[in-house]
């Protein structure tokens, strides 16, 4: 299938119903000019001009999903502490995402800092506490996934290592979802991937699946061998495999392997690029798109999304953008009847009008208007 071929199916991602559970974070970004070095040491001085707060982690995941245009369900866990009322507020924000945060009072939540000049990160500062669930934040995180798999066909676990899926969490959660026949992506931490055992699909990077399968990864089959084992060894169904620049490859449990290349983009900024995958995933095949187009479509929002300043979220009018590769259509002046139907079919239900006409319209008179009229 060609990339304009799948411009449709990025409308029908409404219909998705995604459950998203793991590590929520906040991202606080700040950002300034770099014009001097400090005379008190041989560093730099960053000259603030303004600060962002974003939600990192599972929440990115979420917003990603919210910004595709899927419906979701999330359960985080926060602390009881000013970056947890942040956190909940920028989830509650969220059309269409059913946010339920349960606070524990122990739990520090999650801050990572970074420090931009221009588009160049200087330095990261994280405050965190790292501790599996307690016992009765436990028992609620697991009776919410419970109630919420009732209407969601698709779970995305994003695992942080922070403690949320932690202590066999992850593996309660993935078989409830089976139990009830649902979906289960998870993107992994840790070299023990048994704890995501039965999982549908899992999402390393080339260095994560080195780490979990201590096998080489140089090379494309060498990529394709260590993700068969991992299949063999958990009962996963597919292993999707971030290679960087090269793309990704994507290996099924019938041992059927398929690369997808790379995006030629500059790249900015990697962070959250792995969210955007998984969410990317998450809302296809909860809206019954094949496996392949699904991570074709996933990639293409990855390439999309390494092209902007911090932690970010790909829009389905980029993504639609991205497919139809608005620079070649522009220098052709044509686009595929596809897309053509799929533009002015969402154009109609923006409530505009649709004209058509031919000639010349280079330069637009008075006849031109009273043609249209």
């Amino acid at each position: 299938m060609v990339d304009a071929d799948l411009i449709p199916l990025v409308e029908s991602l409404r219909q998705a119903r995604v459950l998203c559970v793991g590590d929520v974070m906040l991202d606080h970004y700040i950002y300034g000019q770099v014009e001097r070095v400090s005379p008190e040491a041989p560093i730099p001085v960053l000259r603030i001009d303004h600060e962002v707060k974003k939600l990192g982690g599972a929440g990115n995941v979420l917003a990603n999903l919210h910004s595709l245009g899927a419906q979701g369900c999330a359960i985080a866990v926060i602390g009881d502490d000013a970056a947890g009322g942040e956190v909940a507020t920028l989830m509650a924000a969220l059309d269409g995402i059913e946010a339920q945060t349960l606070e524990e009072p122990a739990r520090v939540t999650t801050v990572k800092t970074r420090y931009v000049a221009e588009t160049q990160q200087m330095l990261r500062a994280d405050r965190e506490r790292i501790a599996p669930l307690g016992r009765d934040v436990r028992a609620q995180l697991l009776a919410k996934v419970h109630e919420a798999l009732v209407a969601c066909s698709v779970v995305a676990l994003s695992d942080y290592a922070k403690g949320v899926l932690a202590d066999g969490v992850a593996g309660e959660i993935i078989a409830a979802a089976r139990a009830a026949g649902r979906v289960v992506i998870v993107d992994p931490k840790g070299s023990d991937y048994g704890r995501y055992r039965g999982a549908t699909l899992i999402k390393p990077n080339r260095r994560e699946l080195a780490e979990a399968t201590q096998r080489p990864v140089e090379t494309a089959a060498d990529v394709a061998a260590a993700a068969r084992s991992l299949i063999k060894a958990h009962g996963f169904r597919a292993v999707l495999v971030s290679l960087s620049r090269d793309g990704m490859l994507l290996v099924e449990e019938d041992g059927t392997s398929h690369a997808l290349a790379g995006e030629a983009r500059e790249v900015f900024d990697v962070s959250g690029a792995g969210d955007t995958v998984v969410a990317s995933l998450a809302a296809a095949l909860g809206a019954s798109v094949a496996l392949r187009d699904a991570a074709q479509l996933a990639n293409v929002a990855a390439g999309i999304v390494v092209g902007k300043v911090g932690t970010a979220a790909v829009h389905a009018d980029e993504l639609v953008a991205a497919l139809m590769d608005r620079d070649a259509l522009m220098t052709r002046k044509r686009m595929p009847l596809s897309a053509a139907l799929d533009r002015v079919a969402r154009w109609r239900r923006n409530g505009l009008a649709i004209g058509f006409t031919n000639g010349c319209f280079d330069l637009l008179h008075p006849g031109h208007v009273s043609l249209l009229s």
